[in-house]
């Protein structure tokens, strides 16, 4: 009777899950310097929580390029979740994707404490397009990729295999840099600015409906009409020092934050 009783207890005294330290993982040491100067204008608490991430989850990172949100996704999903990264294929054509994928593993290995639970996978389609095993994803985060997307003629695949690997309810959290309204599909794939409308259509049709949509990454200052695209502005700077001040004055770029779901 007293095992009992003790046991009951214990049960009853367990303490409540833990609320998703985001403040360590903002400060986190493995976070680059450079990396942390930009959360002024990527807002990446504000982003995941609009997105609704939470201890528990299963969580696929698309594309994360050199590691900028994976480095704060990481440390919150360490032993409170799950997190998948959905890079470049091991063959990938061009030497960009293969050079990026790997200086992506070399920094996952560098920090085993960090980043020894993320799961890698790869998106390369038509052949590589699971993500995560189908059905099982929580969430589904992509940080402006759509525009690669489009100049690889992919998107349509890129949004089948996110539709697949997230569970009936999942959410898909998109940002991406946001273009003019008659914007032409040549001048986004070139300029990397999307318009709303065109995420939209491509979205809806992969079989998500639009949840929410926020001006956390907002930039009214972006015209988005630059001469070398969203590269003419911090942090690629591709013009160096021409009209240096001007483009920092202006910030990054101007974009879009949807959440979408996949039906029940």
């Amino acid at each position: 009777m007293k095992y009992i009783v003790a046991m009951l207890l214990t049960v009853f005294m367990l303490p409540a899950h833990a609320e998703l330290d985001w403040q360590a993982a903002l400060n986190g040491e493995n976070r680059a310097v450079e990396n942390k100067a930009r959360d002024s204008y990527r807002h990446p608490v504000e982003t995941l929580q609009f997105f609704g991430l939470q201890e528990g989850m299963t969580v696929v990172e698309i594309s994360p390029g050199g590691g900028w949100y994976t480095e704060i996704l990481a440390p919150l999903m360490n032993d409170k979740g799950t997190l998948y990264a959905a890079h470049a294929g091991l063959n990938a054509p061009g030497s960009y994707y293969r050079n990026s994928l790997g200086k992506y593993l070399q920094k996952l290995a560098a920090e085993p404490d960090v980043y020894g639970s993320v799961i890698i996978t790869q998106l390369q389609p038509p052949r590589e397009t699971a993500i995560a095993p189908p059905g099982s994803a929580d969430m589904v985060v992509a940080f402006r990729n759509v525009h690669s997307w489009m100049r690889a003629d992919s998107a349509e695949a890129v949004l089948n295999a996110i539709f697949a690997a997230l569970k009936p309810g999942g959410v898909f959290g998109l940002v991406q840099h946001r273009a003019g309204p008659d914007t032409s599909i040549e001048a986004m794939k070139k300029s990397g600015y999307v318009s709303q409308a065109h995420v939209l259509a491509l979205a809806s049709a992969a079989g998500f409906e639009l949840a929410a949509e926020s001006d956390i990454n907002a930039n009214p200052k972006d015209s988005a009409d630059h001469p070398e695209g969203v590269w003419t502005l911090p942090p690629a700077l591709r013009l160096g020092e021409k009209d240096r001040k001007k483009y920092l004055a202006i910030g990054e770029s101007d974009r879009m934050t949807l959440k979408f779901v996949k039906p029940r």
